[in-house]
């Protein structure tokens, strides 16, 4: 008994982002100076930074603006003392 050969179809996937290259639009969010996450509002990249900060608060979190090309840095909220 011979077996047949089964075709295999070969997913097309986008290629991966360049890591040398910082996006054009959107906001990234950036760990330890590396590049995680994009997100289209700047409200939801805060607040997987934030999530990510909560997780892991050594780290260094900051969100990339894309169109003004700056960082801001991700804080924890602080708790109100009283």
């Amino acid at each position: 008994m011979s077996k047949t050969p089964v075709e295999r179809f070969e997913e097309r996937r986008p290629p991966d982002a360049r890591a040398d290259l910082l996006p054009t639009e959107g906001y990234s969010v950036e760990v330890d100076g590396k590049l995680k996450a994009q997100y289209p509002a700047p409200e939801i990249a805060f607040d997987a930074g934030i999530e990510i900060k909560r997780k892991f608060p050594f780290v260094q979190v900051r969100i990339y603006d894309a169109k003004e090309r700056t960082r801001t840095p991700v804080d924890l909220p602080k708790a109100n003392d009283g």
